[in-house]
């Protein structure tokens, strides 16, 4: 299952996944003017970023919405960049965080999971109910296909549904994480962990034990690392001996040329040396 691909990439270059949320305004003075296209300009940012980081990175997570405000030309380049990725046998997480029911649920699996907008995994929003994930789920059993459902999120704005309490003293998103465990329970993989996962932010690791406990085979997306708080000591409590979950940062890595003087002549590069560091404060936490 891809859940195990993703397990082993983890295991061979590490937790980081490169956040291809690319603007245009992310390119360097001198790249943007060699590529003063937008479909050109973007895709040949994201080429050069993942030639320079496919051996230490586990994944790549593509957020759909950096490509949509630029209409047809930004859609191309994301197609692109999916097309190269896919060429490159990366493993591919599209962030396009759905949450619709029924035939427009249908339509959006049918949209990421085939033809030219195909990736491995997707984001979904189960807040609809888990029949808003049901469309998808064929996929995953038949077309080694996976998701990553919203559990607890890292922004501020979690606390306002997320964390509201229920009837037996648990908060909303235990109860949503337990139900995606459950589900979940039907894809596993090899690895012990299901094609089915879950979004969790690292920013509380106060519940770090509980949640990694209680969530025992969800593989976890986990945002907010560094400038949301997140320390690479929060990230390994959410693991399970050192696997079963990636780490995503995207303006981190792609914007590391602008804290090196000079970087912008070398900015795939300055990403690669970021994605490097991060990788190794992760494992040196892990250790």
């Amino acid at each position: 299952m891809i859940i195990d691909k993703l397990y082993k990439s983890v295991a061979q270059n590490g937790h980081v996944c490169v956040g291809l949320d690319t603007d245009y305004s992310y390119l360097p003075e001198a790249f943007a003017q060699k590529y003063p296209n937008i479909e050109e300009g973007l895709f040949e940012f994201n080429k050069a970023i993942i030639d320079k980081t496919l051996d230490v990175s586990a994944c790549y997570k593509v957020q759909i919405a950096y490509y949509e405000s630029y209409g047809i030309a930004g859609l191309r380049a994301y197609q692109k960049t999916l097309a190269y990725l896919r060429e490159k046998k990366a493993v591919i997480i599209a962030d396009i965080k759905r949450g619709d029911i029924a035939k427009t649920a249908e339509m959006y699996a049918k949209a990421h999971f085939t033809g030219d907008f195909e990736s491995d995994f997707i984001t979904l929003s189960p807040y609809m109910g888990l029949d808003s994930l049901n469309p998808y789920l064929p996929y995953v059993k038949e077309q080694n296909k996976g998701v990553f459902v919203l559990i607890r999120t890292s922004n501020q704005g979690a606390k306002d549904i997320e964390y509201l309490p229920t009837e037996n003293n648990q908060r909303i998103y235990h109860v949503v994480g337990q139900k995606i465990n459950t589900l979940g329970k039907e894809y596993m993989g090899c690895c012990g962990f299901s094609s089915v996962g879950g979004v969790m932010g690292c920013t509380h690791a106060d519940e770090a034990s509980e949640i990694r406990s209680m969530l025992d085979s969800t593989f976890f997306l986990i945002p907010g690392y560094g400038a949301q708080g997140g320390k690479a000591e929060d990230i390994a409590k959410y693991l399970r001996n050192g696997n079963g979950g990636v780490v995503n940062s995207s303006r981190g890595i792609l914007l590391a040329y602008r804290k090196q003087e000079n970087g912008a002549a070398d900015f795939a590069e300055c990403s690669r040396q970021e994605a490097i560091r991060m990788r190794d404060d992760i494992l040196n936490a892990i250790k």
